[in-house]
Formats: C-alpha cells, structure tokens, sequence
C-alpha cells in the first residue's frame, strides 16, 4: 500500500484495525441494531465535515475549526482554507501553501489572527501568513468573500478571513482541558492541547501544537519532497469583572521547517513571536453600546536555505551551500465603536499598522550567523472606517460601509535608484449590500456592490527584478490595485434542504501581473499593471435523505482575463465539486468525500503572481475518501479515515511545478504530485 509509513505511537496493524472498525461498524449497526433503550443513551456525535457548512449570513462562511472535516487534518491555514469551496491553494509539498480565493491571491486576501496582522518575511512567499497557524488551536473561522466589509484593515480586495479565540467564561473555580493525537501515513504525528482554568473574574489558556510528517509517496509510488516539524504555544490571561467587560492579555511563540518540492531552497527556520493587549466592554448605555480597543505586536524569523533539508547539488546557480534569513516586524491596533438605534447599527473606528522587513544571508553554511542585518523595507497604513446596517423593515437590511487609507512605504535597499525614496497614496474603498429575507420561502437574497483599492505590498514591490516599462523598477513604478466588483447570491433553508448560491462579476484596474522571463543572466520577472475582468461563484447544497443519510455537494467556478492584452488572466483555479455522503446513528458516522476538479485550458504562459505562475495546461482529476467517527462517551472520541482511497496520481493546478525558487533556473518541468492513498486515526479527548 503507497504510503504508509506510521509514527510509532500507532502500529500499521493498529491503524488499520481502527479504520477498517470506525468504517464498517456503522454498517453493521444500520443493520442489526434497532432504537433501543441503550443506543438512546449513546453520545451525540457531531458528523465529519464532508464538503462546507453553509453562509451563516450574505458572503460570510463561519464554522468552527476544530470540527472534524476530511481530507486529514489541516496542517496550516492555507491547507484548512482549500476545503472552503472558492478556495484554493498554491501548493509546494506537503505544507506551507499559499491560500487563494477566487482566483485571487496575497494581500488580495486580508488574514487576521485575533484581529492582529501575521506577516510572512520572505520575498517570494516561502512563509506566507497562514504558515504560521495552526487551526485546530481556533475556536472560530469567518469568511467574508469579496469587498464586502470595510473593519478589518486595508486590502481584502477578494475577502477577509478571521482565525479567532474566544474568550473563556467560567462560573465558580473550575477547569477544561481539549486534547488531540493523530497519527497517519508518512510519518505523519500531531498532538494538540487546549487548556483553561479559571472564574467569574478571570481565567488562564494554553493552546498548543506539534505537527510533523516526513516526505509523501504520490500515486505513482515516487518520493515527494515535503516533510515538515511544527510547534506552536500560545497563552492568554483574562481579566473578567463582569459579564460586560473583559482584558485579555496574550503571547505566543512557535517555530518549525519545512522541505519544498517546488523551491530552490527549504525553510530551516519559521520562528513566530506574538503579543497582544485587548479591551471589550459593551452595554454602556442606549446608544454606544460597545467599545473594543486592540494593540498586536507579530515578528516572523524567517531561514532559508539549500543544504538543512536537503543535499546541494554542487553545479549550477543553486549547487553550493546557501541562506538567506530574513525577518518581518509589525505592530498594530485598533479602536472601534458599536452604536445602536432602534433600526441602524454603526460601526466606527479606526486602525494603524506599521511594519519593517530586514534580511541577512550569504553563500556557506549558516553564512548568516553574525552577520549584520540590512533594512531594506518599511510600511505604514493608517485607517479610518464605518460600517452601518439599517434594518429598513423586518425583512429587508441595508448594509454599508466605507474606508480612507493612507498608506506609504520606504525603500531601504542600498546602490538602488530608489534607494532612501518614499511614496504614499491616500486610498478610498467601500461597499453597498441589499439583504431581503423571503419569508414565504424560507430564503434570504443580496445583491452588494464593493469597492476596494489596494496598495501594493512588500512582495509585489520588492521582489520583482523589473518594474513597468518605462519605470525605474517595480517600487517606482507599480500603481495600486482597485477592484469593482458586484456580489449576488441566495440561500434556501427548510427542515430537509439547505441550498445556497452567490456569484460575483468584477473589474480590477491596475491588476499587479507578473511576467517572467528568461533571460542572458538568467530568469528575470517584470511586474506590471493591466486591466482584469473576473468572475465567477459557488453552490452548496445538503440534503437529508433520512433520519440517518445526508447528501452533500458543492461546486465553485473562478474566471478571470487579462483584458488589457486579451488572453486570460493566469493561476486560476480550475472548476472544483465536492460530492459528499454521510450516514450517522447515535454514536456513531461514516461518510466518504467524492473531489472533482476539471481540467485549466486558460492559462497565460509564465505570467503569474509572486508565487505561482502558468506554466502549462494541468489535466482534471477525481479523488475519492472515506472516514468514520465513533464517540466512546462525552470524554473520547475515535476517528479515521482514508484520503485518495484509489492512490489516485494528480496534481493540483496551482502549484510550484517547474520553479526552483524565482531567479533560479528550474530543477524539474514537471508538476508536483499530490499525496496518493493516505491512512490517519485520531483520538479527541474532553475533560
């Protein structure tokens, strides 16, 4: 069987076992067991997550990221966002990807942890922001697709996506603690541990993670470059008086390394530190009816080399020991305000962020220690916003907001033309949705129109060797991006059926593009800005065929041209569906995952963003997995799973095929394959 390799903590036997068990059991219930006495009594288990939860609201997804939800467990942010349909990933081994939504990608997609600011360090996105989170130390992820939200900061052109901790609330002195093992294929080992204590006036929280894999077999049975070792701790200590006000003190540090499949180099080193100071209270009176105010302080360490992970060739342009360390500080708060009238709610604030990118490195092992570091970069934005919901009647809401942006960033680079120079630009966005509720029908309809203009960002600046024709380089030259797009959508819900769709149709001027191209020194890249049109929209539907049985399915369409030169637009995502089964009784669930994606014939050779680029058309594929759960009590809770059941050989579309690292020639032509049949079993326990 192609890869399986297990941690010791689980014999192949035992994993096996424990599969085959959590699969057929449910089966075998179905038909022997009838409702008696006892299975009455069983725990309530909560299904795998098969294909997506539906919208909670117009364009916003919220669930919870520690459901259960197949394929394995994530191992980063990115990996957990692919199963949100509209989401994809650009992919280069086994962890570490890069999260794009709807075609879109980077600062495009503003991501906040606990309403701070995440900031990778490397200039070609080897440590890209969800690098540095793990998502079952969560209690709560919210989606807002498109610009349809003016609160979170500049950007999020394409969305906005919050990984957030709760508060913890405690009567008299008591305790909790969530704890998770997970053992798979490839070497593949997590441990988890959530832990609060605390009273009415305040509590104490740990959250922490380890996650390791080694290299993954593909459905061909060849070694893919990609094993990885993570840790993560975080700590919070709340302050609680009443039940209206709470202080909350954080920190967090986490480190790691990663092998990449499709990079020159591998990242040796992802050091994280965090710290961050809330303040909420709410019922202050008739009208202000809460106050919240956030300071965050996030610093990435960032190593990257050639010879850690991996042995250096010893010819060409990467063939000697090399490294590259680079860092990225950023700090940051927010003040916002919550008034309350007897139909209109507003939201007002403002927020600041300013961030520093340093580097250092050299040829040589471990060339970069002692060294000197060099500035070469700074950033600063400052914003202020409103966001205002008019309950125009019982069924029909209003909502509205706007942002102004002043943004600025420094060039530090030495021996530059640019060098010492600073520009800044003053950027307005905002949106407007119609929400109508359709009693009769049990639905809710929208239609919102949002704009938002995006400055560029470090790697769109800083990375690129050439800037628009004409200009002196890309830091000179690049305009910021401005985005226009309509959202439309509708979602039906009754006893048995829940079904929703959206849809969006947009214009970005100045829509940063990337072109690389090979050159007498080498591979250079050139940014510049052209016109875009996109499009495109998802549907989800779950049905309950029984009491027992549930059908799911999704599908999402990304499409996007190039209007300026009139070819498409590249690294879009090809047309996915997720098809789903579920069959739960008492205690017990099984289900299986159906993923088609279709084959990506538009695409615009060597154009791309930062990261990704088309290099060829990929071809369409299916991958079919199965999992089951089995709640022991209320304390215990068994699960498994296989994922690519059929050792399907694949490829994602966007992935670092062909790309040893931007600058570098290419190692290998060929597409990074995809993980083939994959064994995990996991064990939650609750106290």
């Amino acid at each position: 069987m192609s890869g399986c390799t297990f941690a010791p903590a689980l014999s192949l036997r035992g994993s096996i076992a424990l599969l085959c068990g959590s699969l057929i059991a449910p089966v075998a219930l179905a038909a022997d067991l009838s409702h008696s006495q006892h299975a009455a009594e069983q725990p309530e288990l909560s299904p795998t997550v098969i294909t997506a939860v539906a919208p909670s609201s117009p364009l916003t997804v919220t669930t919870n990221p520690k459901d259960p939800r197949q394929p394995v467990p994530a191992s980063d942010g990115a990996d957990y966002l692919k199963t949100i349909p509209g989401f994809s990933a650009i992919r280069s081994g086994g962890t570490n990807g890069d999260p794009v939504l709807r075609g879109m990608f980077g600062s495009r997609l503003n991501i906040l942890t606990n309403g701070g600011v995440m900031l990778g360090a490397c200039p070609n996105r080897m440590d890209a922001p969800t690098s540095y989170i793990s998502p079952e130390t969560y209690d709560r992820l919210t989606v807002i697709k498109g610009p349809q939200s003016v609160v979170w900061g500049p950007g999020g052109s394409a969305g906005t996506v919050l990984f957030e901790r709760e508060p913890e609330r405690f009567g008299e002195l008591g305790s909790r603690v969530n704890a998770s093992l997970l053992a798979g294929s490839n070497g593949r080992f997590d441990k988890v541990l959530d832990a609060a204590a605390g009273n009415r006036e305040g509590y104490a929280r740990f959250v922490g993670n380890q996650s390791r894999a080694g290299d993954y077999d593909d459905g061909h049975g060849d070694r893919v470059p990609s094993r990885w070792d993570k840790w993560n701790g975080d700590v919070a200590l709340g302050w609680t008086p009443d039940s209206d006000t709470l202080l909350e003190l954080t920190a967090g540090k986490g480190d790691g390394e990663a092998r990449y499949a499709g990079r020159g180099m591998d990242g040796s080193q992802f050091k994280r530190e965090s710290l961050g100071l809330r303040f909420e209270k709410s019922n202050l009176g008739e009208v202000l009816d809460k106050l919240e105010a956030q300071v965050y302080y996030n610093y990435a360490d960032h190593v990257m080399d050639n010879y850690s992970l991996r042995r250096p060739s010893g010819s060409g342009m990467m063939g000697m020991p090399m490294v590259s360390n680079v860092d990225r500080r950023t700090l940051g708060s927010r003040l916002k305000a919550t008034w309350r009238w007897a139909d209109v709610q507003l939201i007002s604030g403002l927020d600041a962020q300013t961030n520093e990118h340093r580097k250092r490195g050299g040829m040589g092992v471990d060339a970069h220690r002692g060294k000197a570091w060099t500035k070469d970069a700074d950033f600063h934005n400052y914003g202020v916003f409103s966001e205002l919901t008019w309950y125009a009647t019982g069924d029909d809401r209003v909502v509205s907001g706007a942002r102004l942006d002043r943004a600025s960033a420094r060039d530090f680079r030495q021996n530059i033309a640019t060098s010492g120079d600073t520009r800044a630009d003053t950027l307005p966005s905002g949106f407007v949705r119609y929400e109508h509720d359709l009693t009769a029908l049990n639905a809710t309809s929208y239609i919102g129109l949002g704009h938002a203009q995006r400055f560029p960002d470090y790697w769109e600046l800083f990375s690129p060797k050439q800037g628009p024709a004409g200009s002196v380089n890309a830091f000179d030259g690049i305009k910021p991006e401005k985005t226009t797009q309509l959202d439309v959508g509708i979602r039906y819900r009754d006893e048995r059926l829940e079904a929703w769709a959206s849809g969006y149709v947009g214009q970005v001027r100045d829509f940063i593009l990337f072109d690389y191209r090979s050159g007498m020194m080498g591979p250079t890249s050139q940014a510049q800005n052209v016109d875009a049109r996109i499009m495109g929209g998802e549907l989800g539907a779950a049905y309950m065929l029984s009491e027992r049985w549930k059908a799911d399915a999704t599908l999402a369409y990304a499409w996007g041209k190039n209007s300026s030169d009139g070819k498409a637009l590249p690294q879009m995502p090809p047309l996915e569906s997720r098809l789903g089964l579920t069959y739960s009784r008492d205690a017990w669930s099984v289900g299986s995952l159906w993923r088609l994606a279709a084959a990506q014939n538009r695409v615009a050779i060597n154009q791309g963003n930062v990261v990704g680029k088309d290099y060829e058309k990929s071809a369409g594929f299916g991958v079919f997995s199965l999992n089951g759960a089995y709640k022991v009590n209320a304390n215990l809770k068994l699960s498994a799973g296989v994922d690519n059941l059929f050792d399907k050989a694949y490829a994602e579309h966007l992935n670092l095929a062909g790309n040893a690292g931007f600058g570098y020639p290419a190692q290998d032509p060929q597409a990074v394959n995809e993980p083939g049949r994959t064994l995990w079993t996991k064990v939650d326990f609750t106290f």
